[in-house]
């Protein structure tokens, strides 16, 4: 079971809050989103009044929607139609993610995307018109993902926020001097390799259960 910190507003079988290692970013207007991944629901708040709960589709386990806190960046229209309508990028720091329509709404619900947060058509129209770019977007859960799956292993190649938290923990432990931005390049391999040794495991640059025990983040 991988260690987690359960906010006072949920419940132990909802998902949890961003982890600290993660940015925070202030509250810029009277307007915020809030993303619950496990329950398919994006919630908009107005001056701390729920004003809209919209149904939508996330991540799969193997490209899974970024968890943390965020704020939208750009606006824009038609980017194809994959994208639908309508897209609010995110400014999340190892790749390009955001809130988009989509042509294929019957993914809506489910864990289907590549890890943007896909709305219907209608929904994402509405939204672009509601808020403006420096909103605050927090997508909840935990870095290592659903309680119910294992986190997973991890190698060069890879990004996302576990991967940001592995450089963390490697940085705090002298091995990492590099830039924690949760990609997985050859000195998070350099560094993971030189962990692995010190531990006793096989140093192959491949975050494993045993790497993610040593590490304290599984027990």
């Amino acid at each position: 079971m991988f260690l987690v910190a359960i906010p006072l507003e949920q419940t132990a079988s909802q998902p949890t809050h961003a982890n600290h290692i993660l940015p925070f970013v202030a509250e810029q207007g009277s307007i915020v989103i809030e993303v619950y991944p496990l329950r398919h629901q994006l919630i908009v708040w107005k001056q701390g009044q729920k004003i809209k709960t919209y149904p939508i589709a996330v991540g799969n386990p193997s490209t899974p929607t970024p968890i943390g806190e965020y704020k939208v960046v750009y606006k824009g229209k038609n980017w194809g139609p994959a994208f639908g309508p309508r897209w609010l990028g995110l400014n999340v720091p190892w790749g390009i993610y955001g809130i988009h329509g989509t042509n294929r709404p019957y993914s809506i619900g489910q864990h289907l995307s590549h890890g943007c947060i896909r709305m219907r058509n209608r929904d994402v129209i509405e939204l672009y018109d509601l808020i403006p770019v420096g909103t605050k977007v927090t997508i909840f859960g935990h870095v290592l993902g659903d309680p119910s799956h294992n986190p997973r292993d991890l190698a060069e190649g890879d990004v996302g926020g576990d991967v940001q938290l592995i450089q963390s923990r490697l940085r705090s432990a002298g091995y990492f001097r590099g830039v924690v931005n949760g990609k997985f390049r050859s000195d998070t391999t350099a560094a993971l390799k030189a962990f692995q040794r010190d531990h006793g495991l096989a140093p192959n640059g491949v975050v494993s259960k045993k790497v993610y025990m040593e590490m304290g983040l599984w027990e």
